[in-house]
């Protein structure tokens, strides 16, 4: 599990440093004035230190040293530790009054998740959801994923749960940041795609850690990051450095000629290198701009990749599109015949209700 808080030692009270100087002071016999004249330090700012109103600054540090023997870095720890004791006090002040903006996060889904850790502690449950957005505030998070949105392809998808969208993004961003990759070759990129599309074959849940394994030694990360109620986004592409690409996909997929398709999909959007943009996918064809050139061209990439036109054209030609004629064209492809199906279906050649047996179901449950 992510964005651990309480296994920290947060002491409930942390005594000004200025205690610890009096006591010296006492156990010395020497006065506040002395100690002012000794470091000629005005008497009014040995009071403020010593009532905890004036901070130990390096320089007074340095000057209790030499008059006192106590070195200055356990002035300067003392101050560090109550001045930190001091913020962490008026935060939890401040997230105090925050915490209604919890009911907005799917804390209980990040939860079973496992991407965050459950507390009973309303402010500290706050401050672990805010640690896994990497923000310091409610606010903060509303400003820089709003930012972000910007970027997002503008789509019902992410307008359906914007901060369940979010968590989703973000989780698979800190997967993505786990893992190793080199740095991104296009050519090497397309060449991995031709061994992975020999992979559909096999079901994608025995082939995904091959699929991971290709993409990283070309600079993409993929990553399978499950769905939260409210998002429906299946794909994203993005490029968290100029070196490194992610595909995201979700669990939506329930056959396997979706999860093929979505995934070269997402590669086409890799190959545009368009490291500034966010492209954000969905199972519902209402969700897409038919005048959008960048999805349509990953939309043609991925097509023609899986299923080259004149070979294609030549199938439709025999006018066989049985099951069996189906297996076999899929055969001389070297591709599943599911996504022989899904584009037929897709194309309007071949009846919903004809070829679904060739497809196959996908059981995401190891997964989770």
């Amino acid at each position: 599990m992510s964005s651990k808080v309480h296994n920290q030692y947060l002491p409930d009270y942390v005594s000004p440093p200025g205690e610890t100087l009096l006591e010296v002071l006492e156990e010395r016999g020497m006065s506040q004035a002395d100690l002012a004249d000794r470091t000629g330090r005005p008497k009014k700012t040995i009071s403020e230190i010593i009532n905890g109103k004036a901070a130990i600054t390096t320089d007074t540090a340095l000057q209790l040293e030499r008059v006192l023997g106590i070195s200055a870095s356990f002035w300067n720890s003392r101050e560090q530790k109550y001045r930190e004791f001091l913020a962490r006090q008026q935060e939890q002040a401040r997230l105090q009054v925050q915490i209604a903006w919890l009911e907005k996060v799917p804390v209980k889904e990040m939860i079973k998740l496992g991407w965050i850790e459950k507390s009973k502690e309303k402010v500290e449950q706050l401050q672990i959801v805010l640690n896994f957005f990497g923000v310091v505030s409610p606010e903060q998070c509303d400003v820089y994923w709003g930012t972000k949105a910007l970027a997002f392809r503008k789509s019902v998808a992410f307008e359906s749960d914007r901060i369940a969208t979010n968590a989703w993004l973000r989780k698979g961003e800190l997967d993505a940041q786990k893992i190793e990759c080199a740095p991104y070759d296009a050519e090497k990129f397309k060449r991995a795609l031709e061994e992975i599309r020999s992979l559909t074959v096999e079901n994608p849940k025995e082939a995904i850690s091959k699929v991971k394994q290709l993409c990283a030694a070309a600079g993409v990360v993929v990553v399978l990051v499950p769905s939260l109620k409210g998002v429906r986004a299946s794909g994203v592409t993005r490029w968290l450095t100029p070196t490194k690409a992610l595909i995201q996909l979700s669990f939506r997929y329930k056959r396997d000629d979706r999860f093929w398709f979505t995934f070269f999909h997402e590669s086409g959007h890799v190959l545009q290198e368009r490291k500034r943009d966010v492209f954000i996918e969905t199972d519902e064809k209402k969700d897409y701009d038919p005048n959008d050139a960048m999805e349509k061209g990953a939309d043609e990439f991925a097509a023609n990749l899986l299923i080259p036109k004149q070979p294609l054209q030549q199938f439709l030609e025999n006018g066989k599109l049985d099951d069996r004629e189906i297996s076999l064209f899929a055969t001389e492809l070297g591709i599943a015949p599911a996504i022989v199906v899904g584009r037929l279906h897709h194309d309007g050649v071949l009846a919903y209700n004809r070829g679904n047996n060739l497809r196959r179901k996908i059981d995401w449950d190891d997964f989770v």
